[in-house]
Formats: structure tokens, sequence, C-alpha cells
């Protein structure tokens, strides 16, 4: 009440909902939803509940008077808004309080997937269009302006770019996908399913995605013509599963991020070794990026020269500028495959690892490939780079002994964290490379599943080993000993010790010569104390019977005499007095 008490609006809601028993008991034979006074009111305090915190308890609902009897669905005890359910032209699809909260349904959850796509495409249409104005010659018009943007948000989910117009006249493959703008899309599309999920079911999801999808598909449609177009295989693929995958991380975030340990017995582990290679990831893309910022700082003065040489126009600067800054996150995955070994290719035939630089071919001037090392075999600064893994091992090894598992679970989990960082680092290099051209530029960026089986094999080799020593050294610590002593040498022992002290404490017997000395040994007569006469008859035949003599009473100790108590002499007798003289008192 203390929430109603403080509204200013609480006055009308109270005039509101005497008014509504009115209505139910008015129409005799209608249904509520068939009153366009009753239907107001009812999602006006539908939409009040949805928002207002309640401090009183609910009010019982009330049987519907049109159906024929039971409560219809609402919220806290008031009939269900139109289309929530229970009441004509319902049917659950639009939105509703279901359960004290606002429910999502089909054509709402259809609506948020369509609106979260629209967003992401309207900003990076937006921009490109920003760029188009300020630009002094523009290479096309609008139509063409708003097809780069279709194609940048295709982009933006993996699909491959196709170029026409090259100087040898073969069309020329785009798939660098730039890392960074992929966040827009993914960060939308997750926000929406959580909410969707958290305000409704987990169905919602599903319809969300639908209308995502739902706005992908003419927008391949229209950017699958032009100079450059979309590959419309690559985006029928990538699409699909990138919105899928956001999705899916929407939902669990909108279900309260459960722990696996709830629906398998071994999901506590599982959760451990998802933890354990996430972490691992982000050590390795955290010092990639590190390595590729201090590779930029190197070259800086090259990298400047680049950059001024590409446009002169403010609008190209700005552009140019803007794509340097959405491929940094490429930048930072080619220096984490840089750090584990494999390294990454600048061109076919070409390679860049920490033993060495070879095989540059004719590379444009563009300032993130100014960081490049020079070609030659390696030096300090190269191998310095493999600290990185190394750090991702002990990432690995310190969250797999935090978790305070058994030896052979850490183990597992050990081996799991390793492979679950094997797979991220080979997603990330799966989207941060891809051709950027023809013959030559055919191999642009790390390979995917090298990265990968250097990123499992890293904390793999590196994080089992110490940290299933240190779970087999702590459950050693911790190990109560056991009731009875298990070794074998143990019970043997102890068999012997008893046996021993059992034999020494028998009477040893007489030698031969102590039994001769007894036989010539003069024995002593006999005291008169020690001879006992022989038994009388009664008790030869109380023997013979069976019959035992009653002990006689204990005999109780002689009290010595109690000496009499002295006894003082009696006082001798008075003499009688005589008697007075009668002329005495005269």
């Amino acid at each position: 009440m203390a929430a109603y008490a403080r509204s200013p609006v609480s006055p009308l809601i109270r005039l509101v909902r005497r008014s509504e028993k009115s209505t139910h008991t008015s129409h005799h034979g209608r249904h509520d939803d068939q009153v366009p006074a009753a239907r107001a009111k009812r999602v006006f305090l539908a939409r009040w509940d949805a928002v207002t915190p309640r401090t009183h308890p609910p009010t019982p609902p009330e049987p519907s008077r049109g159906d024929g009897g039971g409560a219809s669905p609402g919220a806290e005890g008031y009939p269900a808004p139109l289309g929530a359910g229970g009441g004509p032209g319902g049917g659950g699809y639009s939105v509703g309080v279901v359960g004290g909260r606002r429910g999502v349904g089909r054509g709402a959850a259809v609506a948020a997937g369509a609106a979260d796509a629209g967003l992401a495409l309207g900003g990076l249409a937006a921009v490109v269009l920003l760029l188009w104005v300020v630009s002094p010659l523009p290479d096309s018009g609008l139509g063409g302006a708003l097809r780069v943007g279709a194609d940048l948000w295709l982009m933006a989910h993996g699909a491959d770019l196709v170029r026409d117009g090259t100087l040898s006249g073969v069309a020329a493959p785009i798939g660098v996908t730039p890392l960074l703008l992929s966040v827009l899309p993914a960060w939308l599309l997750h926000r929406g399913a959580a909410s969707a999920v958290g305000n409704g079911s987990p169905r919602a999801a599903g319809w969300l995605l639908t209308g995502y999808v739902g706005i992908a598909l003419p927008v391949t449609v229209y950017a699958a013509t032009g100079p450059v177009h979309v590959n419309v295989l690559s985006a029928a693929l990538h699409v699909p599963l990138f919105a899928a995958a956001a999705t899916a991380a929407g939902a669990w975030t909108g279900c309260g991020r459960p722990s696996p340990a709830r629906y398998v017995r071994w999901g506590g582990d599982a959760a451990l070794a998802l933890r354990a290679g996430g972490m691992a990831a982000a050590v390795l893309v955290a010092g990639g990026a590190i390595i590729g910022g201090v590779a930029l700082a190197e070259h800086l003065m090259r990298s400047g020269r680049a950059y001024g040489q590409l446009s002169a126009p403010i609008a190209g600067q700005v552009a140019v500028f803007l794509l340097c800054v959405l491929l940094v996150p490429n930048l930072a995955v080619w220096s984490a495959a840089y750090a584990l070994g494999p390294g990454f290719a600048v061109g076919a035939g070409s390679a860049v690892s920490p033993a060495g630089a070879s095989g540059y071919p004719l590379l444009p001037r563009f300032p993130l490939l100014a960081a490049l090392p020079p070609q030659g075999p390696a030096h300090a600064l190269g191998w310095a780079t493999l600290a990185v893994p190394a750090l991702a091992s002990v990432a690995v090894a310190v969250c797999c002994v935090r978790g305070r598992r058994p030896p052979g679970r850490t183990a597992l989990v050990a081996a799991g964290g390793s492979a679950v960082c094997g797979l991220a680092l080979g997603l990330l290099a799966y989207a941060a490379a891809g051709p950027m051209g023809t013959a030559t530029l055919a191999d642009f960026g790390p390979g995917y599943w090298l990265t990968a089986a250097a990123a499992t094999a890293w904390p793999l080799v590196l994080a089992t080993l110490p940290a299933t020593a240190v779970a087999w050294l702590r459950t050693r610590a911790l190990r109560e000993p056991p009731p009875h002593p298990a070794p074998r040498w143990a019970r043997t022992r102890a068999t012997w010790r008893w046996t021993r002290a059992h034999l020494r404490r028998r009477p040893k017997p007489p030698s031969l010569y102590a039994r001769l000395a007894a036989l010539t040994r003069r024995r002593p007569a006999p005291s008169d104390s020690q001879v006992q006469p022989p038994p009388s008859r009664y008790a030869r035949l109380a023997a013979l019977a069976g019959v035992r003599r009653r002990p006689a009473p204990p005999a109780v100790p002689e009290q010595p005499p109690v000496p009499p108590k002295p006894t003082h002499p009696p006082k001798p007798a008075e003499p009688p007095r005589a008697a007075p003289a009668d002329g005495a008192d005269g």
C-alpha cells in the first residue's frame, strides 16, 4: 500500500478499480472483452501493475461470465489483457502480463528481431551516407552508397564480398571481416534476446531470430548486385550462424546464466573448463594486442607515411582511420597467432612467425601492414613473445587448481580448458583472416586450424601436469589415515609382537639340573601349622555328591573392650542444719 499511497495518481487507480467491479456486474451474459470501457480499464490496470511494485496481497481472480466458469488468466488477480489468452480474439501471441510481469509473444519477438537488424543496418548506412555526402568526388550515387552500407552489414556477420572492377578483369574476393564491425549486431541481438527471454519464455528467442533473418534475406538480395557485391552463398551460411550464436548467448543471459551443473552431473567440471579456456583466450588476445601495439609504435613513422599517401581529402582520411580502428581486433588476433608459433601469412608463400619472416610479396601501403617485422631470421623480441602462451597456460592451471577437484578430474578440466581455448582462438582466426584478392593475396592472415592446434597444445602441455600435481599434493595432505593399518608388513609385525609377548608371559619349564637338584634336595619337615587334618566322612560324601558346603559367614573382627568412663567421686552430703532455738530471735 505504500507504493500506491505515495503515487500522485493513486486516487485515480482506486476509482478505476471500484468502477471495474460495477462493470463486471452490470453486463450480464456479455464477456468483459466485448465492452470497450472494461477493455480499456483492464489494459490500463495491467500496464500500471507491470511497472508499479505491489506491497499488498493480490485480489483473488473472479470467474469470467462468458465462457461458463473458470478464472481468466491475468496478472495478480485481474483479467488478462486482450490477446493474452482466454478471451475472444486472443491466442497468446501479443504482449500481456503473465505471472506478474510483462510477457513477450510471437509478434512482439519478431518485431524486436526486425528492429535489431534495422538498427544495425541503419547505423552503418548512416555512417556511409555521411562519408558520401562530405566526399568531394563520390564514385557512385545514393543507391551505391546504400548498397555499400548493406555490404558492410552483411560483412559484419562474416559474409564475403566480391569486387568486380579489377585491372585483370577477374573478380577478387574480400574475406577479411573487421571484427570490431561485428560487435554492433552481436550486441543488439544479445540484448534483444535477453530482454525477450527475461520477460517471456525461451521460445521468444526463436521468434526474435526469425525476425532478424527475415530482414537479412531482402538485404542480401539487394546487396547481390553492383561493382562490390556480397557472395550470396557465403551470406546464406554465415548470417544465420552468427545470429543464432548471438541469440543463444542472449537467451542464456535472459535465463539468469544457469550453470551446466543444473542439467548434467559433470556440469560443474564443464563450467570450470569453459571458464579456464575463456581466461586463456582472453590472455592470448590481450597479449596479442600488446604485441601489435609495440610493433606499431616501433614502425610509427612508416605507418604515418602510409596513412598520408592513401588519401588526401579529409573524407578519405576519416574513412581510412575508421577502417584501421575496425581492424584493431584483427591485429590482436594476428599477433596472438604470431606468439603461439604458427604465425600468419601476408600472401601466398609468405610466413611471419617468431622463427623469422620471409616471402613478402608486393603489399599495398596500409598503416597496419607497416607493423610487419623485417624479413630475416628470428630475433630476441620475436622469441620473447612466447611468454604470452605461457601466461595463458598459467591462467588455465590457476583456474583448475582453484576449482579444488581431485587429481583425475583436475586433469580432465585442464584438458577441457585447453580445448576451449583452442576452439576460441580458431574461430577468431577464421573470422580475422581470409582472401583479399586472387593469386598472391588469396592467403591473407593466420591459418585457423594451425592456430587452434597451437592454442590447444600450449595449455595442455604446460598446465595439465602442474595442476594435477598440485591437486594430488593437496589431496594427500588432506587425506585422513585409514582406521586399520593397510600395509601387509604392518599386520605381520603386529602379529609377531603379540606372539612374542604371549610367549614371554608363560612360565619356563625347569631345566634338567634344577630337576636333579630338587630330587636330591632334602625337604624340611612340615610344621604343625602346615599339616591339615584329613577331611571327614561327611565332607567326602558331599564332595562325591556335588554338594557344596555353604560358605561360612565372614568372621567379624573382635572389637577391643571399651574402657569404662571415669566417674567422679560423690560429693559428701552436707550435715543438716540445726533448728534455731525459740529465744534466738529475741
